[in-house]
C-alpha cells in the first residue's frame, strides 16, 4: 500500500508543456459507425525499451491507421533514457532520464488533449510504450486517467522470472534497477485495481523480445479484480510490428480490426 501511495503522489508531479513531443493525426476518414470518432482520441506511446522510440513503426504508422479509421491520434515522444546512456551507463554519474518523467509526460499529454475537447481519451502503447499506457490506467487520478487503454505485446512485470531486463533498467535506471520496493512499485500486475478503465491487450506466443507471459500476468490480474477487458493472444507474430502488417504473420494482422471492433462496444 505504501508504495502504491507513492507511485500516485510521484505521478502527480506536473511537467510543464513545452517538456512534451506530441504530434497530431486528425481524422483522413469519416468515423465509422457506432460511436468511435470525433468524440474519441488514443494517445499512441512507441516502445523502445525505455532507453529510445520506434518513432515510425509504433508511432506515425500507427497514429496513421487510427486517422484512417475516423480516430484523432496523438504520438507521444516520451522522455527515455537514451542511446548514450544505453551504450556507456553514464547513468551511473549522471542521473539523465528515467521514473517518472516517461509518465508524467503522457500525463501532461493527457492533460493536453483533454482541452481539446474529446469525450474519451484512450492510450495505447506497445511494449514499453504497453508498460506506460498500463501505468496510466493504474497510477492515473481524475482527468489524468485514460478512458480505456490498449497495451500491445507489453512489459508488465519488473519482479516475474519474464521481466524484460532492459526495459526495466530504461525505466529505472542504474542505481534504481536494483531495488526491490522500486521493482515492486512498477511490476503493474501487482497494482490492478477493480475501477481501472477498460483494457484491450494483445501479444504473440513467439514474442522473442519481450516474454508472452507479461500479458498473462495482466490477463490474470485483470481477471481477478473484474477489470472488463479483452486479451488475444497470438500463436505467432513476433513484437514490434505496430500496424505494419509487413512485419508481423498474417494471423497478427488481425489485431487492429479487432481493436477496432472492441473500441466501437464500449
Amino acid at each position: 500500500m505504501r508504495a502504491r501511495l507513492l507511485m500516485v503522489w510521484a505521478c502527480l508531479v506536473a511537467v510543464s508543456a513545452s517538456a512534451i513531443n506530441l504530434k497530431e493525426f486528425l481524422p483522413t476518414a469519416p468515423p465509422p459507425k457506432g460511436g468511435v470518432g470525433e468524440a474519441v482520441a488514443i494517445i499512441v506511446c512507441p516502445g523502445g525499451s525505455y532507453f529510445w522510440l520506434d518513432d515510425e513503426v509504433e508511432g506515425d504508422s500507427v497514429a496513421r491507421s487510427l486517422a484512417a479509421n475516423g480516430i484523432a491520434a496523438y504520438v507521444l515522444r516520451y522522455r527515455t533514457g537514451g542511446i548514450v546512456p544505453f551504450i556507456t551507463h553514464s547513468r551511473l554519474l549522471i542521473p539523465g532520464h528515467h521514473h517518472p518523467m516517461p509518465l508524467n509526460d503522457l500525463q501532461e499529454a493527457m492533460r493536453q488533449v483533454r482541452q481539446k475537447g474529446y469525450s474519451r481519451i484512450g492510450v495505447m502503447g506497445f511494449s514499453a510504450g504497453g508498460h506506460l499506457s498500463l501505468s496510466a490506467a493504474v497510477f492515473g487520478r481524475g482527468e489524468l486517467r485514460p478512458d480505456f487503454i490498449a497495451p500491445c505485446y507489453p512489459v508488465v512485470t519488473m519482479t516475474h522470472e519474464s521481466v524484460h531486463k532492459r526495459s526495466r533498467r530504461g525505466l529505472l535506471g542504474e542505481w534504481k534497477k536494483h531495488s526491490r520496493r522500486m521493482r515492486d512499485s512498477l511490476s503493474l500486475e501487482h497494482h490492478v485495481t477493480s475501477d481501472m478503465p477498460p483494457v484491450f491487450l494483445m501479444n504473440c506466443v513467439d514474442d522473442p523480445i519481450v516474454d508472452y507471459r507479461n500479458s498473462e500476468l495482466m490477463d490474470s490480474a485483470l481477471t481477478a479484480h473484474h477489470v472488463p477487458h479483452q486479451y488475444i493472444q497470438y500463436r505467432t507474430g513476433g513484437h514490434g510490428f505496430g500496424t505494419t502488417w509487413s512485419k508481423t504473420s498474417e494471423e497478427a494482422s488481425h489485431w487492429f480490426d479487432a481493436f477496432l471492433a472492441w473500441l466501437r462496444q464500449l
